[in-house]
């Protein structure tokens, strides 16, 4: 854990920005708050200047982007995410953290297991809280033709809106590989008789089936 945590805090409400910001300089009396407001872009431009350990997000920002591009753009910068947030539908959950959130706690937790995700993300240690692993299970990510979990993986990041290469290093795999499942998942919803010859065609497929909002 670092000694002197940096947080970005992303949250369009005033007043619960202000509240989480005032919980994590509470909790860690060194910490520093490297940027707080509603914007994906001005937080990048300030990790890029003074770096970061952790970057707390609310899924809802009132900037008219899908939550899973806005996650998407944050994993870019290789800080861990942890999503602090109402509960949204299933799928909006399954594709933020297959974007790149390492954590997620719902809003409607204890400011212990708030805490809690906290340290956890910033050892890097993905974190769930109960009320989100509850909603996850209670809906198991099932596709309507058998992907395995990298498949499924990899079929969620690029119809997303993913580059080839982004997709390969995101799950840590060379990108002939990336594209090899692409590729499957291709051939599997064409056996199907639900064929995604575009990327856009497999974003459909991927909303159909749940796996993003």
């Amino acid at each position: 854990m670092a000694t002197q945590p940096r947080f970005v805090v992303l949250e369009d409400h005033p007043l619960v920005r202000d509240a989480l910001a005032g919980q994590l300089l509470a909790q860690f009396d060194d910490a520093v708050i490297v940027y707080s407001g509603q914007s994906v872009a001005d937080s990048i431009v300030e990790i890029a200047t003074h770096g970061a350990d952790c970057i707390v997000l609310d899924l809802d920002l009132s900037d008219g982007r899908n939550p899973v591009a806005n996650v998407l753009d944050l994993a870019e910068t290789q800080i861990p995410i942890l999503i602090v947030s109402a509960l949204g539908d299933q799928a909006t959950i399954r594709g933020t953290l297959v974007a790149g959130a390492m954590s997620f706690v719902s809003k409607q937790a204890e400011s212990a297991e708030m805490m809690e995700a906290v340290k956890s993300t910033l050892a890097g240690e993905p974190f769930t809280s109960r009320e989100v692993a509850a909603a996850l299970l209670s809906s198991p990510a099932t596709t309507s033709v058998a992907l395995s979990d990298q498949e499924r993986r990899a079929m969620v990041l690029y119809a997303s809106g993913l580059k080839m290469r982004a997709v390969a290093r995101r799950m840590g795999v060379t990108e002939g590989t990336a594209q090899e499942y692409i590729k499957r998942v291709r051939a599997k919803y064409m056996k199907a008789g639900t064929p995604v010859p575009t990327k856009t065609d497999m974003y459909r497929m991927a909303r159909n089936e749940g796996l993003v909002p």
